[in-house]
């Protein structure tokens, strides 16, 4: 991981915009399973259940999720691996 000033920076990056559910959450999950402890994962969606589903998944998994930024119609979820 990276860090510009307090600002962590990804150490890889998702882009499921267009796919709709489940497939935004399958490629986050199988992003997370290939990644370190302690990265951090960038997932850019457009569904609107990627939301939801996105804070469940964390919440059910014990990963971090540091931030959620919605411009517009697209979400930015930022993700720690922490297991």
């Amino acid at each position: 991981m990276s860090e510009v000033g307090n600002k962590k920076e990804p150490n890889k990056s998702i882009d499921t915009i267009g796919l709709y559910c489940p497939v935004p959450l399958f490629r986050t999950r199988e992003a997370l399973e290939t990644m370190e402890i302690g990265d951090i994962l960038e997932v850019l969606a457009d569904d609107p259940a990627s939301e939801s589903d996105i804070q469940s998944f964390t919440k059910r998994t014990g990963h971090k999720l540091l931030k959620l930024e919605k411009d517009e119609d697209v979400f930015r979820f930022l993700i720690e691996k922490t297991k």
